[in-house]
């Protein structure tokens, strides 16, 4: 039986931050980076957990690719959030890089860096192939990833090769899944996991279902660990959030459309721009429960409704916000429900 959730038990719940580093219309990555590291430290004041990046490659919108680089950005520029990648894509890269990279984060940043794995290329196959230079490595591979992954961070690797830095390193590992496959392997492994439910809400109950049957326990971790990703929108007023809201569907639609650019402006007139299948196409990823637009008590009460639906032990939330102050004050609403 599902136990209840009073305010106090949400107010509780770790509340991390999904940052995509996006590049606005009319703007570049450098401004990116200093809006992001503007919202870290915003963020951090207020009290969220983590402030994780996500890899993505060639989208002009994105500013992440490096993601690495951009975590010590960040981490150099905070004080006491967990920073980490949410997350990278193994397969685009050779796992010992990954460690030493990661490795190495951890020696400047002691105990504040997260590494989250993903087996999706983020990309498309010729980005893949510029990455990899081959595409003989398959998402199929990535558990062998893994096992060598966890192997270069031990106290005693096995490989003849070692992670320097890395080796010892204490970075906790995360597996990320948008379906069933990550969610069994965290589970097999023990280790934490975080479902893409701000984009393939359509898999979250089967995800979660697979991880917390199967979970094993293990050194890391003795009990299933959900944090759940979700969007949330907030303003002042309903009618502003919904106002903003269109530059995130403006982004999903052009992605739909195959042309993804720079997040754009909120618009007025979204229905004129897209016709009626694209926009029913985008609704249904950007499902209401795991995408929440509206004034602090909207939010309040889909927050509280998701946390009561699926028991999440954390939430990460992201808000591609066109203008820099309307995504401060998004945050700020959500914060002060933290209180």
């Amino acid at each position: 039986m599902k136990k209840s959730i009073s305010a106090k038990t949400f107010n509780h719940i770790p509340l991390s931050v999904l940052d995509l580093a996006p590049i606005t219309e009319g703007s570049n990555a450098s401004e990116s980076f200093k809006n992001s590291v503007e919202l870290a430290r915003f963020v951090e004041k207020w009290g969220f957990n983590r402030y994780w990046l996500a890899e993505h490659h060639n989208m002009t919108g994105i500013a992440s690719s490096a993601t690495s680089v951009v975590i010590g950005h960040i981490a150099g520029a905070t004080e006491s959030i967990r920073v980490g990648a949410g997350g990278v894509m193994l397969p685009n890269h050779a796992t010992l890089v990954i460690a030493e990279q990661f490795g190495t984060l951890e020696a400047m940043y002691p105990g504040r860096i997260d590494l989250g794995l993903g087996r999706a290329p983020g990309s498309d196959q010729a980005t893949a192939y510029a990455l990899r230079r081959t595409l003989n490595m398959s998402v199929e591979d990535f558990p062998m990833q893994v096992n060598e992954l966890q192997d270069y961070f031990s106290d005693e690797p096995v490989s003849r090769v070692k992670a320097v830095p890395g080796q010892g390193a204490k970075v906790p590992l995360w597996l990320l899944g948008s379906s069933g496959f990550s969610a069994q392997l965290a589970a097999h492994k023990g280790l934490p996991f975080s479902f893409a439910s701000h984009f393939a809400p359509a898999f979250l109950h089967q995800a979660l279902k697979l991880y917390r049957d199967n979970f094993k326990p293990s050194d890391v971790l003795q009990k299933p660990y959900v944090m759940l990703g979700i969007n949330v929108i907030a303003a002042d007023t309903n009618e502003k959030a919904n106002y903003i809201a269109t530059s995130q569907k403006q982004q999903f639609l052009s992605l739909r459309r195959g042309t993804p650019g720079k997040l754009q402006p909120p618009v007025d007139n979204l229905e004129e721009m897209y016709s009626p299948m694209e926009l029913a196409a985008v609704m249904e990823t950007l499902d209401p429960k795991t995408t929440i637009v509206g004034d602090p008590e909207t939010v309040r009460r889909g927050l509280e409704s998701f946390i009561e639906e699926t028991q999440a032990d954390e939430l990460i939330i992201g808000s591609q916000i066109f203008h820099q102050e309307d995504r401060l004050r998004s945050y700020e609403i959500v914060a002060e429900m933290m209180k």
